[in-house]
C-alpha cells in the first residue's frame, strides 16, 4: 500500500474529501501543517492519523526530515511555496489542487481573480508541483461556470465541490 502525506495550512476540506474517498490507491499516514491552529490537524487527530506542525525557517528541509517512507505528498491548501530540498527528493511525487483552470489565475485567491476579471468559467486543477507557482504539469481539471450573480464566495464554494471530486481521482491515476 502506498503511503501518502498531506500538507495543509487551513480547515482541511480537501483532506476530508481524501479521507472519505473510496479506493484512493494509498493510505494517508501523515498530516503536516505550518499553522498550529489549522483545522486539518484536528481532522487528522479525529481520524487517528499522525500529524505534526512545522514552522519557521528551513521549512521544506524540516518537512522532508519527517517524510521517511512516504511515496506521495499531496498539498491540500498548503499556503507555502515548496522548495528544495523537498522538490528534488519528491520529484514528480508532489501534487497540488488549485482553484482555477491553470494556467489562468495562479497564486492566491484564484476565485476572486476570476470574478474580478469577468471570466465566464473557472474551475480547479490537480497538478504536479515544480519550482514555479502553480506551473507544474496538469493531471486533471474540472470546469465550473462563473454565473452572472456570482460573488467570490459563491464561486469558491462551487469550485470546492469539484476539488473534492477530482483530487481523489487524480491521486488514483498517479498511484496506479
Amino acid at each position: 500500500m502506498k503511503r501518502i502525506a498531506v500538507l495543509g495550512s487551513g480547515t482541511g476540506s480537501n483532506f476530508q474529501a481524501l479521507l472519505e474517498a473510496e479506493n484512493l490507491g494509498g493510505e494517508i499516514v501523515l498530516v503536516i501543517s505550518d499553522q498550529s491552529g489549522a483545522g486539518i490537524l484536528e481532522k487528522a487527530e479525529r481520524a487517528g492519523i499522525a500529524h505534526d506542525v512545522v514552522t519557521g525557517g528551513g521549512l521544506c528541509e524540516r518537512i522532508l526530515n519527517r517524510l521517511d517512507g512516504i511515496d506521495l505528498v499531496c498539498l491540500a491548501g498548503f499556503m507555502r511555496i515548496v522548495k528544495e530540498p523537498l522538490l528534488g527528493a519528491f520529484a514528480d511525487r508532489i501534487l497540488n489542487i488549485h482553484p482555477s483552470l491553470l494556467p489562468k489565475y495562479p497564486g492566491k485567491e484564484a476565485w476572486v481573480q476570476a470574478v474580478e476579471d469577468g471570466a465566464s468559467e473557472s474551475g480547479c486543477t490537480v497538478h504536479y508541483v515544480d519550482a514555479g507557482v502553480d506551473t507544474g504539469e496538469v493531471i486533471l481539471q474540472a470546469r465550473v461556470p462563473v454565473l452572472p450573480d456570482d460573488t467570490p464566495e459563491s464561486l469558491h464554494a462551487r469550485i470546492q465541490v469539484e476539488e473534492h471530486r477530482i483530487y481523489p481521482e487524480a491521486i488514483r491515476r498517479v498511484l496506479s
